[in-house]
């Protein structure tokens, strides 16, 4: 029943987002009397935030049309090398002749689209040809498509590797660092010529018992069968994937403001200021974080709730005991994939050393194969996005990659 109670409101308050626009347009209207008042002024900047800021469920595009190649811009188109029910390989294909680094970016499925990434994407394009993972929105994809559980997931991060070919490179961004790790092992072991030269894995639940945070706390302190009855509900249907278990996305989205409930307060209270202002810059370089960041996905409940059991609560890769398809996931195997390992001084979500944990379970990479960056000054956003990733990580990164190309 939430998820058709979440509906109903989210049916009003789209009929009052109209409203509130037109009414704050008029409200700054330089009236006599009235629209040189700064209290009315700022009234209507609360109006029009309102009315900017709302939840939607689709993927917005990633826009990027051109890229930094030396010292000229050349054009990007996307192509979709790759798809399957649950997912895209996204190519941002450049307009040009340089044989450059193929790498991919797998992005979280989270509750936020791989759009989150575009940053990432972006700066990567100045030296790389850059791939991404496209997940789909798993209430738009019917049950005849089948489950799409962690093991799924490992075999999507397979798949596109091998469609990329030999000597490509892998990024994990965040949750799908365990995957991603899990992928690689497998290949390693099986001798697959896809396996990459290296892999960055960023801000991600390596071992979360390692300087546990507020979320891995949570995840401790409540039982799986807590999660599955409170966090989960049936897809209604007027959707494709009509029936399907999953955790909501806007359920997703409340938490993640809940953590820093201050923060996302203040934001709002500078657009309205902005507004006010008539300070049209500030105004939509805030909206266009929150546009993205309230676009939001359902993840499929066979996926959701064995990650929270095994990454979180039972702690499976560290303790040797992960599984894929019943085979055990053995990280020493990998020989011949560089390692990097990032992560951020101020990140509240993945603890410093949950990713570092990684270095230890590598125990077939020489140390030389082997590479750890703290970022200062960043939480968990920053360690793929902002100034301190573009100037600070990114060139190790690219370090890396150079390395083993």
């Amino acid at each position: 029943m939430m998820y058709q109670a979440y509906g109903a409101q989210a049916s009003v308050l789209d009929l009052i987002r109209p409203v509130a626009a037109v009414a704050g347009s008029a409200l700054r209207t330089p009236w006599p009397m009235i629209g040189q008042f700064f209290s009315v002024r700022k009234f209507a900047g609360v109006l029009e935030t309102f009315a900017s800021l709302a939840i939607t469920h689709s993927r917005l595009p990633f826009g990027i049309t051109e890229a930094q190649e030396c010292d000229r811009m050349v054009p990007v188109t996307e192509e979709v090398v790759d798809a399957t029910p649950f997912a895209s390989l996204l190519r941002f294909r450049k307009e040009t002749n340089a044989e450059l680094p193929r790498v991919l970016i797998v992005a979280p499925m989270s509750g936020h689209f791989a759009t989150l990434l575009k940053a990432t994407v972006k700066t990567m394009l100045s030296h790389h040809d850059v791939y991404i993972t496209d997940w789909r929105n798993i209430r738009d994809v019917p049950l005849e498509a089948g489950e799409f559980g962690f093991d799924a997931y490992v075999d999507h991060v397979i798949r596109f590797l091998r469609a990329m070919g030999p000597g490509s490179h892998v990024v994990a961004v965040c949750q799908p660092c365990v995957a991603v790790l899990a992928a690689a092992a497998i290949m390693a072991e099986e001798g697959d010529a896809a396996q990459p030269r290296s892999m960055t894995l960023m801000a991600g639940p390596i071992d979360t018992r390692v300087n546990p945070t507020k979320v891995n706390e949570l995840a401790k302190t409540k039982s799986i069968e807590w999660f599955e009855n409170n966090l989960i509900a049936d897809v209604p249907l007027a959707y494709k994937g009509a029936r399907r278990k999953v955790y909501p996305g806007f359920m997703q989205l409340a938490a993640f403001v809940s953590m820093n409930p201050d923060r996302h307060m203040q934001s709002f209270k500078d657009m309205a200021q902005a507004h006010a202002d008539n300070d049209m810059t500030k105004f939509h370089m805030i909206k266009s974080f929150y546009d993205e960041y309230f676009a939001v996905m359902d993840l499929p409940a066979e996926f959701y709730l064995p990650t929270v059991k095994g990454v979180f609560q039972d702690h499976l890769l560290p303790l040797g005991k992960l599984e894929v398809h019943g085979r055990p996931v053995k990280p020493a195997a990998i020989r011949r994939t560089a390692l990097l390992t990032v992560e951020g001084e101020r990140d509240d979500i993945c603890g410093l050393g949950q990713t570092l944990a990684a270095q230890d379970l590598c125990t077939g990479l020489r140390q030389y194969m082997k590479s750890h960056h703290v970022q200062t000054g960043v939480g968990h956003y920053g360690t793929f996005g902002g100034r301190r990733w573009n100037n600070e990580i990114y060139p190790k990164l690219r370090e890396i990659i150079d390395m083993t190309n």
